[in-house]
Formats: structure tokens, sequence, C-alpha cells
């Protein structure tokens, strides 16, 4: 099998957005990741265990060459100093353990540096599904029903079946292949649409290959390892934590906030006028999106913010129907954008994986995702599930209404 990742740029662009702040004020933080499969009828074989192996193994070959790190360095929130650390950064297999004692024949954890490890997400989910669609069925078959599918999605957006304004693509993590990523980031680039404008990929690579934006801000890491990781932090802070070290790296630059972490009720406590102010905008990530959105305005409308100043960045599970409606919905209202994953990397006749890696610990405490459903959280420790649970509940109780004091 080729390689899959090819180079160190194939990767999200909120990885180097939170590198950076990584960098500059946490460098001393350790992380554990762990991987995790949802779906329940997937196994990896052993063949496909080595292989997955053998692929990160490539992957920690690779380094940064010099025009990649020119092209970071032209992204206006990207300082020097962290150009010149990642000249000498490496991953480490080292920092991998990976095994087949799960249900789905596949575990895989990293530990080391929280520097090195947020780096290895997101490539190591794109080598698990590369290499599980590939050994897994007939690839041939499915990239031509990928292809297929790819082009009734554009004649769509091209006559005006689907209207959804301004939209990425967000699909490197569940990609079905590099190659098919690639293939649908050129042909939605080179299209003009009735009433659809891509802006965009999260995948830097690709990004600079084709001369668009790289796409991306904070992940739910971001608020996890900073809120949950400091031991002398209370958890139900997280987000405050968490906005107060990206505006010291970043003002007003760079900034769409992620509002579910710990649950949007609890971050609305945090984004009070000015992170709102600062912030140019929200992303959506789990739960209703129109209970979200007309919460999202009501709050901006509380603080006196005119909504439609602001950007509801959508990016929980979309397609182009469903971000149909809920542009139709908001449009008037704020401005609305949409992050697109697997629905454009991953859609053929078999079924996407659903995988995940996520953080597990931090500096030795446990740190946990709440999420605003059940089923999209994750933690290893259901103590420290209830303890956060009930740090968060009691806030809610004894602050809610009370801001008066908080700007």
């Amino acid at each position: 099998m080729q390689q899959i990742i090819s180079s160190l740029l194939e990767t999200d662009a909120y990885k180097f957005s939170m590198g950076q702040v990584i960098y500059h004020q946490f460098s001393d933080y350790k992380t554990t990741w762990s991987f995790k499969c949802r779906n329940k009828d997937v196994v990896f074989t052993e063949e496909m265990v080595e292989e997955i192996k053998h692929q990160i193994k490539l992957y920690c070959s690779l380094r940064f060459r010099e025009d990649e790190l020119e092209y970071l360095h032209k992204i206006k929130w990207i300082k020097g100093s962290y150009v010149d650390f990642l000249r000498l950064w490496a991953p480490r297999y080292e920092d991998f353990t990976i095994g087949t004692d799960a249900e789905c024949g596949l575990t895989i954890e990293t530990r080391g540096t929280w520097l090195n490890t947020s780096m290895y997400e997101i490539p190591t989910l794109a080598i698990v599904n590369e290499v599980y669609f590939r050994m897994a069925y007939d690839y041939a078959e499915l990239l031509h029903d990928f292809n297929a599918r790819l082009k009734n999605k554009i004649d769509g957006l091209k006559d005006g079946t689907y209207n959804i304004g301004l939209f990425s693509e967000f699909g490197l993590r569940r990609r079905l292949s590099a190659d098919a990523q690639d293939l649908a980031v050129k042909c939605l680039k080179d299209e003009t649409y009735k009433d659809s404008t891509f802006v965009g990929t999260s995948n830097v690579y690709l990004a600079k290959k084709y001369g668009i934006t790289p796409v991306g801000t904070m992940a739910h890491e971001w608020i996890m390892c900073i809120g949950q990781g400091n031991h002398k932090h209370n958890p139900a802070y997280s987000n405050w934590y968490a906005l107060d070290a990206w505006v010291k790296e970043y003002g007003v630059l760079n900034g769409t906030a992620l509002t579910d972490t710990i649950t949007t009720n609890c971050f609305l406590e945090d984004f009070q006028l000015t992170y709102a102010t600062l912030f140019s905008g929200v992303r959506h990530d789990s739960g209703d999106p129109y209970e979200w959105g007309d919460k999202m305005i009501a709050h901006y409308e509380s603080l006196g913010i005119d909504p439609k100043t602001k950007t509801l960045l959508f990016s929980d599970s979309l397609d182009f129907e469903k971000a149909t409606k809920i542009r139709e919905y908001f449009k008037d209202k704020a401005k609305v954008a949409f992050g697109i994953g697997t629905f454009i990397s991953n859609d053929t006749m078999a079924n996407p994986l659903n995988i995940v890696m996520k953080t597990t610990a931090c500096n030795g405490m446990d740190v946990a995702k709440i999420s605003d459903v059940e089923g999209k959280g994750m933690c290893k420790n259901p103590d420290y599930i209830h303890y956060i649970k009930r740090c968060i509940n009691w806030r809610m109780e004894h602050e809610t209404g009370n801001n008066s004091l908080r700007v």
C-alpha cells in the first residue's frame, strides 16, 4: 500500500492554531490520547493492524519541508517562533502504543507532551480509515461510487438544488482515502455554483496545493486540557481559561469559539461581552442546530451585539440538504457557514467509520468532553464524569443570570 500521509501539513488547520498557543503557553503539558471505534459491526484484522503500524511509522519519518514552513508563516496569525519550532519538530513512533485488545480489534494510545500528541490525532485517524476501506472492501468499486456521488453533489450545487452559502470541506479524519479527498477538494474548487461558495478545507496540505483557505481554529481538546488539566482549575470554568489563553495569543484574529465541550449553556456563562465581541463567531458540533443557533442569537442580542455581525459555523454530521435548510432558517439572522466532513470525503455504498481519538488524560488528571448530547462525550473514568457534571450543575444553579460583574 502506498504511503497514506505524505506531508506533515496533512492535518487539520486547527492543529496549528492550537499548536502555536500550546508551544507559547502550555509546552510542559502532558497528555494521553485514546482511539475509539463507535461502529459495533467493524472489526480490524491482524493484517490491518500491522498495516496501520507500518503507515504510522512512515508518518513518523516525515519532516517539514521549507516550502511548507514558508506557507505556514504566510498565515497572518502564525508566528515565526512557532515556525522555527516546527522546523525542528518530528513525530515519535515511541509515543504510540498499538494493539488488538479491543472489541473492534484495534487499540491505539499516544502518550507524551501535548505539543506532540495533539499532532498525531488527525493523521492517525486518516491512516486507520484508508487502511480499513482499502483492505475490507473492493477499493476500486468504492472509489467509482464515490466519484459518481461527488458528481451528483456538485450538480446539485450548480443547479440550485442545494443553496448552502459559504462552506468548507472538513473530512480529513474520516476520508475514504487521500486520493478521494484530493479529488473532492479539486472538483469543488473548480466549479461555480448558483448560491453556494466553496471557501476552503481543513486539510492544510490540500489548501496549499490548491491555493484555497485552510479553515479551523480550536477543537474540544483545547478546552478539555486547559480547563481540566490544571489541578488548580475548577473544570466548570474550562471555557473561560481556554478563551482567555486564546485571546492572549491571537487578540481578535483566528476567532471561532467551540461551544459544546462542557455544554453550550455552561459556555455561555463565560462567553460574555468581551469574548463575544472579540471572537468572530461560534461553532456548533452537537445538539439540535436550530435550538443552538437561536440560543446563540438570543445571547448576542442580550449583550447588545448585532448577531448579523457574527458567524454561526455548523459542523455536526452535515450533508448538503441539511445545510440548505439550516441556512434558509438563519441566513437573515446571522452570518452562516458550514464545515462539511464525511458527506464530502467518504460518501459511498459502504458505511463510514465512526472513529475518534480523544484526550483522556492531561497532566495525570482525567479529562472529559460532555457535549450537548449523549453519545458524543468521551472519558475513561465514570467517577470523573460524575464529578465534572456536579461542578457544572452547581455553577449553573448558583451563577446563571448573575453576570452583572462579568465582561
